[in-house]
């Protein structure tokens, strides 16, 4: 009897165990539970989006060109007799740069003018004579013959007179060609000719150097079919009133930030071209320090209409493959991806926004990786930054 006693005994402590030890495995999870605490919502900086008054610009790309260029040539012949300026030199107007060896020249042009004195004492000769032969002939002194004689010569020496004056005259312009001065300020390029060569000897002339002018410096460029559309608006329907107008320009050069230099458009082609469908405009800069060369690839910017426009900073503009986007935080304070149009970037580094937005949304500015559309977030509105984009 008691070892069977023992037997029923047994088996019913072990049951109770069995089902205890799971209710306490319950009991301890549900403790778990109750210890367990939710992060926060990060925090993230909103902005609202800024309404101002901006410009739209054309972008356009171009290439500097000097204003006035001017191959120098010997333009008579001689040896070179001296050089006045160093290669590369900046130079002014009139400023002395070539001599060639005057000696032959000057002698020329003292022989011309003693033909020309000359001449004129044979005028002055014929014409005394013919006036005592006509005094002469009233008297019935002289013969009809003898005035028509001295008449004659004293037009010849006229005309002799005339043609002793050209050849002085040529003699002088030779003479100062003998001097080759810049005809403009511009900067100098190496000299292609040394002293005691001889130049201008051939029948092409010689070539001594290259001036270009720098003060003030052209640009060119060229709008496409769209943006002439858009230009015209502005200039009142014709490219013409663009340059009557000098509408501004701004370049910017290669290792420029922005556009620095501003001018205005002096020139407009007056057709478009049928083979790229643009039309070629010419703007002009100033360059007093001669720091804009020619042959420069240059960034244009062309203003054409002035209006009111949404804008937010560029940093809070992403893009995916769905397209350009930026996070907003509802009212919900919850993360949203909003589609956006972008449009150009303004210079204090905002970026308008042309669709998608009404002007009341709170635009995530920073912390952009720990916001996620469709999580909650703690905003905190930054009113130092929107002062400072208004």
């Amino acid at each position: 009897m008691v070892c069977k006693t023992r037997r029923m005994f047994r088996p019913a402590y072990g049951l109770a165990t069995v089902v205890l030890f799971p209710a306490l495995l319950l009991f301890a999870a549900g403790c778990g539970k109750k210890t367990q605490q939710q992060p926060p919502p990060p925090k993230v900086t909103v902005i609202r989006p800024v309404q101002r008054t901006i410009t739209d610009y054309l972008e356009l790309t171009g290439n500097t060109q000097a204003v006035n260029s001017a191959q120098l040539v010997a333009r008579v012949a001689g040896y070179l007799d001296k050089v006045f300026f160093q290669d590369g030199q900046r130079v002014k107007k009139d400023q002395l740069l070539f001599m060639i060896q005057q000696d032959t020249y000057v002698a020329a042009l003292q022989q011309s003018e003693g033909q020309v004195l000359a001449q004129k004492a044979q005028l002055e000769y014929a014409q005394s004579q013919l006036e005592r032969y006509i005094n002469l002939l009233s008297e019935n002194a002289a013969a009809q013959t003898d005035v028509d004689n001295w008449r004659y010569q004293r037009d010849s020496a006229k005309a002799n007179l005339k043609t002793a004056e050209a050849s002085r005259d040529i003699a002088k312009l030779n003479l100062s060609y003998t001097e080759v001065a810049a005809p403009f300020d511009g900067r100098i390029d190496r000299r292609l000719q040394d002293p005691g060569n001889l130049v201008g000897s051939s029948a092409a002339n010689t070539n001594l150097a290259q001036l270009i002018q720098l003060d003030p410096i052209y640009v060119y460029f060229t709008v496409g079919d769209a943006d002439l559309a858009k230009l015209m608006k502005t200039a009142r329907g014709t490219t013409g009133n663009a340059v009557a107008l000098k509408s501004p320009v701004l370049v910017g050069l290669v290792g420029e930030e922005g556009y620095p230099h501003r001018g205005y458009i002096d020139f407009a082609a007056t057709n478009v071209s049928t083979s790229t469908g643009t039309l070629q405009m010419r703007g002009v800069l100033p360059n007093p320090e001669g720091r804009i060369m020619p042959g420069l690839y240059a960034r244009v910017h062309v203003p054409v209409e002035t209006r009111v426009a949404m804008l937010v900073p560029a940093t809070a503009v992403g893009s995916d493959q769905q397209g350009p986007y930026v996070l907003v935080v509802n009212a919900q304070n919850v993360v949203e991806r909003r589609g956006v149009k972008p449009g150009s970037l303004q210079d204090n580094n905002l970026r308008v926004i042309e669709e998608g937005l009404t002007g009341n949304e709170r635009i995530i500015v920073s912390a952009l990786l720990k916001a996620r559309p469709g999580s909650p977030v703690s905003p905190q509105l930054d009113n130092a930054a929107t002062e400072g984009t208004r």
